[in-house]
């Protein structure tokens, strides 16, 4: 396999392997994930060998939600890198494209733009902490490798991300000066995030609005008052929820509003482009410090975006793309009790995932990817859903999908080693060093 070749060379040169964790080979199939593509159109990769696969996973960790290389949007970059991409002046989409997530959000008066949803993230805040005047942040969810964020593992134990979602995550390098700046709190425990702001001087809360599981007893309502109350900025990160269920933010959904929000992923369907939308006593205080870099001045991004918003506002895919995450989810269900295999299933239903309930969950997931690529599917326990994957290629994907569970089924009833079953070392779980 020429890509399982090419990695080998990549783990020597390039530290991790990969830039992306979620990319590594060994996050789905040590050993025999094809690791490179030489072309992605719909939602079909080829790999260096020449090889095609139907992609039913993570559709480049949730960036294409229209498909791969959309023909309009494709279009619409071809025709901006022809009369350039970057001068020493700046580029007008990104006024245009200011103008359109302003119209999408009412509740906005002001953006700014980067490229990648971590630095959004710290764009957010260092704005945030500005205009609050107050350093300590509450959070909840992911936002991404920069230091502010990180630093909560410096917090003493059940303070830290290891408690909050992402175990093992390494700090090494993150000042330790930083620590007991930034505190986490579960989603729907409010009771826990009023005691952090009663404790500590908070003055932004940041989170997603969604994960895994849906807000109750007026969850986010809740929040958004107790940021009135205590002037606290709050910021709803929408960098992977944005554009799955609305045209917009998720937060539409539950009619509260925040005082800054970020999007990405779907936002250029697989070019580079944050925003960073605010209220204009917010994000003035953006030319109160220093924000500020070259690229983010780019003109692929904007017009890529403005592309896709175009598209998806027209084709409605936010509906589109439930709907199909909804009939995973419920066949997902079916067949797993139909074959008595227990498993979790979570996410909202364009960004599906599932857990197989067991102490080799791993080995579990691990053959049911083996058995995927043998039959042409990227596949493993998440189905991130596009506009490219009709009803015919979702039914075809559970053919597959009930043949491999009832593998999995007479193991589990029968009692044989998962592990025996695996042609080489399970999936990784977490973030584990390579060498």
């Amino acid at each position: 396999m020429k890509g399982q070749k090419l990695y080998n060379k990549a783990k020597k040169i390039i530290p991790g392997g990969t830039m992306l964790l979620s990319k590594r080979p060994e996050m789905f199939l040590p050993d025999l994930w094809p690791s490179y593509f030489t072309k992605a159109l719909g939602c079909e990769i080829w790999d260096l060998d020449g090889k095609k696969y139907i992609d039913c996973s993570i559709m480049g960790i949730g960036t294409n939600s229209l498909g791969y290389g959309n023909k309009y949007v494709d279009e619409a970059v071809l025709n901006v890198i022809k009369l350039g991409n970057m001068s020493t002046l700046n580029c007008p989409e990104e006024v245009s494209l200011a103008e359109k997530l302003i119209e999408i959000n009412p509740w906005a008066d002001m953006v700014r733009f980067a490229r990648s949803g971590g630095e959004a993230n710290a764009i957010a805040i260092r704005i945030a902490r500005a205009a609050s005047g107050r350093d300590k942040v509450a959070i909840c969810g992911y936002h991404g490798w920069h230091d502010w964020y990180l630093s909560v593992n410096h917090n003493s134990e059940g303070e830290n991300l290891n408690e909050h979602l992402l175990p093992g995550l390494e700090a090494n390098g993150v000042p330790k000066d930083l620590k007991n700046t930034v505190f986490p709190f579960e989603y729907n425990n409010f009771h826990q995030l009023s005691e952090i702001v009663t404790n500590n001087d908070i003055g932004v809360i940041k989170m997603e609005v969604i994960r895994n599981v849906y807000p109750c007893n007026n969850f986010l309502k809740k929040i958004r008052q107790l940021a009135n109350e205590k002037n606290i900025v709050l910021i709803f990160d929408e960098c992977t929820s944005g554009f799955r269920e609305t045209f917009g933010g998720i937060h539409k959904k539950f009619d509260v509003e925040p005082d800054m929000a970020m999007y990405g992923k779907t936002l250029g369907n697989g070019y580079a482009i944050t925003a960073v939308v605010g209220k204009k006593e917010v994000m003035e205080y953006a030319q109160k410090t220093f924000i500020s870099s070259t690229f983010w001045t780019e003109r692929i991004g904007p017009t890529a975006a403005l592309k896709s918003l175009e598209i998806m506002e027209k084709e409605k895919s936010w509906e589109k793309i439930t709907k199909s995450g909804e009939e995973v989810q419920k066949k997902w269900k079916e067949i797993a009790e139909k074959h008595n295999v227990d498993i979790k299933i979570k996410g909202i239903p364009a960004l599906s995932t599932f857990n197989f309930n067991y102490t080799k969950s791993l080995e579990f997931k691990t053959f049911l990817t083996q058995e995927f690529l043998k039959k042409g599917y990227l596949g493993t326990t998440s189905f991130y859903t596009s506009l490219a994957h009709t009803d015919t290629i979702i039914k075809k994907y559970f053919e597959v999908f009930e043949e491999i569970i009832f593998e999995i089924s007479n193991c589990i009833q029968k009692e044989k080693d998962i592990s025996k079953m695996l042609k080489y070392s399970p999936s990784h779980g977490g973030f584990n060093r390579l060498n």
